[in-house]
């Protein structure tokens, strides 16, 4: 069938169906025919807009009758609300299929079933431009051959990338994402490096361009040879190449300005010197690729695997070197030491409509090491500069793997090579290595070459909260709602937390099965302080906020939800008010306790009295003290006066062993394992290690702060001494860091499967029995309160597994631990 009967065809269709034909899709086909006719090729572009419900069956007909020569590309367009119901829209793409060009669903807004069934099912498009708030999770894991642009701006509510995304997109070597909630820099770059044409990529964008390739406004000759020796491109900059001015935009975007006043906008000393409202560029014309490129000479260079997340072999070279380099930046006036950002243009001009990811701390490095392909970044070309750069931030203040591992290996392989005796036969000289090391360290090779396998493929890590939430109800069908929890020190399967409304709930955290239940007391508020006892592993300590203090023993304690209490093996001791935190010695004899106020009480634990109250030790409230985990009589608090203090109860603490501050009220600190560091966590997600030895800094994590005076920030240890995990109450993510180089691994972001809805980091516990594994007491705010504890396994995908959220409303967030 031709060109010239589409129109005949149309009409036939109509008549069968018993519909008037619409006038404008007669028009869309006489279009097409004189096309035809004068260029020999057939296009036709349909106006979703424009449609009924009535025409789609027609036009169904027509399209599985022409022959696949008749009509080279059809587009599908949108422009103002339609008229017909969304369910014929798919079955209209099927049937026009592989003569998809292009699909623009920008101002239809579809809904969710219509978005679900074309994730799922794909296109045949190349181009498609698509605009929703209802998809949260993106999944496109349908078959998208021929894809080659996508276009997902402005679809504010895609918060993450599902781990299927862009499976089958073999041709996409374009996406916009911009104006999304998207923020994971792990997971978002997981699911990007399975695209293998992708050469394009913004999350936010220059404002004079419509598509995701390089700035074309940007660079004259001279000025684009100097930003790319110098690696930083200009955001947002009108250069005329005629005149070789700069002008700034004015630009804002959700409350970040330009600077009003940039006065010299970038520096080379002693060899180009570039001033807004000079009119030209001075001295650059000379400046040679070896002169700008010299402060990254030996630098090494990393080779980074085309097929999967790259083998950042040599990193540690560059560990070393990075230092000079940012130096040698820094005083080319290029590079911000403090910030660890490229300062050229950057501090006077933004890009538009970013998603939160772009806001990440080395955000553009990252994606540039991580993503070797890519040429285009946010509408700026990726220069050699910017890869050197990019890689050399990446070994700084990232890992790849966890314990120095710089190869991805599968289960499969690291198993094998241990049954072949060879886990460490990349070392030099294995043999010898081999004869000298002993079985034990051997054996700790093996475990991390495991753990590093296992986390390096699980790029979405299992979360799941406790089932026991699910099942365990009060009386009038109200859930429990969780305030604190501990593990048990020595009972792998046990943990114990207490509730916003005065219960104790001993779990077993595996099976979800309860042991034992303390209803609330008339006495008992909110339990903010809990702590086992280590050499009496049935005992427990609580303590809640009104200043009730009790010792449970839950060997009795009814494993059933009742509200009649049980006061065998019940020990209670004098009120310390308003407590927010208590701790055990580790001789099991002793008890700290703290509270919104200035002072700490010592209590024994077998007489149950009040041993001594030390008044006055901080000039604002304790809001947390810690015994140390190998000395009975040394001890740490953290106040909101900005210090830490170390006690010694030897010394009757009158005077502190030594006094260590913050730039803000400190919520937490504990020892680490081995009593070597203190960890100490400030509002607003400052956090430090300290030698617990004198107080001295040991590790500054450098975690980003969001502005907030109220977000209160809480860090413990996990596997040991060797990382930490940390929350604040204001962020929905659990960033975990290297406690020896500061390196962040992973950032794992909390939210409610069912809802979507972000949930706030309360507190949180690393698993004392299972590397990178951890609980984390999470809230959410809106548009219902939830209270849940959510168990989180890096070592595992999170897929295949049900969640589920519970809770009622929010109180006070800052006291405790």
């Amino acid at each position: 069938m031709d060109v010239s009967s589409l129109q005949s065809r149309y009409l036939d269709s109509c008549m069968k169906h018993e519909v008037l034909p619409n006038s404008a899709v007669l028009s869309w086909f006489y279009k097409a025919e004189i096309q035809k006719s004068e260029q020999g090729k057939c296009s036709i572009k349909f106006f979703l807009n424009q449609l009924c419900n009535a025409d789609i069956y027609p036009l169904i007909d027509v399209f599985l009758a022409i022959d696949s020569s008749d009509v080279d590309a059809v587009d599908i367009l949108h422009e103002s609300p339609c008229n017909f119901n969304e369910e014929y829209v798919m079955p209209l793409l099927q049937t026009i299929n592989l003569k998809l060009r292009v699909v623009d669903l920008h101002d239809m807004s579809p809904e969710e079933n219509f978005l679900q069934d074309l994730c799922h099912h794909g296109l045949a498009c190349h181009i498609l431009n698509m605009r929703s708030t209802h998809i949260q999770k993106l999944n496109m894991a349908g078959t998208f051959m021929q894809l080659h642009t996508l276009n997902l701006d402005f679809c504010t509510s895609i918060g993450s990338l599902d781990k299927d995304c862009f499976s089958c997109m073999p041709s996409l070597m374009r996406l916009s994402m911009c104006e999304t909630r998207v923020a994971n820099l792990w997971t978002t770059t997981a699911a990007l490096s399975k695209l293998p044409s992708l050469l394009e990529l913004r999350f936010q964008n220059c404002l004079c361009c419509k598509d995701t390739g390089p700035c074309p406004a940007l660079f004259g000759d001279k000025a684009r040879i100097a930003f790319e020796k110098f690696g930083s491109a200009p955001l947002n900059m009108c250069l005329s190449s005629e005149t070789s001015s700069i002008s700034i935009r004015d630009a804002t975007f959700q409350g970040f300005h330009a600077k009003e006043n940039c006065g010299d906008l970038l520096s080379l000393t002693g060899s180009a010197l570039i001033k807004e409202g000079s009119g030209k560029f001075d001295n650059l014309s000379h400046i040679s690729e070896v002169e700008m490129s010299s402060c990254l000479k030996g630098v090494g260079s990393i080779e980074i695997s085309s097929d999967v997340p790259p083998n950042l072999n040599g990193l540690s070279n560059l560990e070393n070197k990075i230092t000079d380099k940012e130096e040698i930046l820094a005083r080319a006036h290029m590079w911000d030491l403090k910030s660890g950002r490229p300062t050229s243009l950057k501090n006077y001009i933004s890009h538009h409509h970013p998603s939160p990811i772009c806001f990440e701390k080395h955000y553009r490095e990252y994606m540039v090491a991580l993503l070797p392909r890519l040429e285009v970044l946010d509408n700026f070309s990726i220069t050699k500069m910017d890869r050197e750069m990019g890689r050399a931030i990446f070994s700084k203040y990232y890992e790849y793997l966890p314990y120095k591992q710089k190869n991805k290996q599968s289960v499969v392989t690291v198993l094998q090579k241990r049954e072949m005796g060879t886990m460490g036969a990349s070392c030099p000289n294995f043999s010898k290595f081999k004869k000298s090391c002993h079985y034990g360290k051997s054996q700790c090779h093996f475990s991390r070459s495991l753990t590093a396998a296992k986390l390096g493929s699980a790029a979405w890590p299992l979360l799941h909260p406790l089932h026991t939430f699910s099942h365990i109800y009060k009386e009038g069908s109200k859930r429990l709602r969780a305030r604190q929890f501990e593990y048990h020190p020595s009972d792998s399967r046990l943990m114990v937390f207490g509730t916003l409304d005065g219960e104790v709930v001993v779990i077993n955290h595996e099976s979800g099965k309860l042991v034992g239940y303390v209803p609330s007391a008339n006495n008992m508020n909110s339990v903010l302080g809990l702590c086992w006892l280590k050499k009496y592993p049935s005992k427990l300590l609580a303590g809640s906020d009104n200043g009730c203090l009790k010792l449970f023993d839950i060997s009795h304690i009814p494993p059933i939800v009742s509200d009649v209490n049980c006061s065998a093996g019940v020990v209670t001791f004098d009120d310390f008010d308003q407590l927010t935190s208590v701790h055990v010695n580790s001789g099991d004899d002793q008890f700290l306790a703290s509270g919104y106020s200035k002072d700490v009480a010592l209590y024994d634990i077998f007489s149950g009295k009040r041993l001594q109250l030390f008044t006055n030790i901080h000039r604002e409230p304790i809001n947390v003290v810690k015994f140390a985990h190998h000395s009975p009589f040394l001890f740490a608090t953290s106040s909101f006066d900005h210090d830490v203090k170390l006690w010694d109860l030897r010394q009757k603490p009158q005077w502190p062993c030594y006094t260590a501050s913050s730039s803000s009220g400190n919520v937490m600190v504990c020892f680490s394992p081995d009593d070597r560091y203190l960890l100490v966590s400030a509002v607003d997600n400052e956090v430090k290690q300290l030698l617990a030895v004198d107080g001295r800094l040991h590790m500054d994590f450098k975690i980003a702060s969001t502005g907030s005076a109220h977000n209160y920030t809480r860090s413990y240890y996990i596997n040991g001494s060797d990382y930490i995990i940390s929350g604040s109450c204001d962020e929905n993510v659990v960033r975990i860091c290297c406690t020896q180089t500061g390196r962040r691994l992973r950032d794992v972001y909390m939210e409610d499967v069912e809802s979507g809805n972000s949930l706030f980091v309360q507190s949180l516990r690393g698993d004392p029995f299972r590397l990178f594994h951890m609980s984390v007491l999470t809230a959410s705010k809106r548009p219902c309160s939830k209270w849940e504890i959510i168990k989180v396994n890096l070592l595992a995908s999170s897929h295949g597994t049900e969640e589920h959220s519970h809770g009622q409303n929010i109180r006070s967030t800052f006291l405790g631990g």
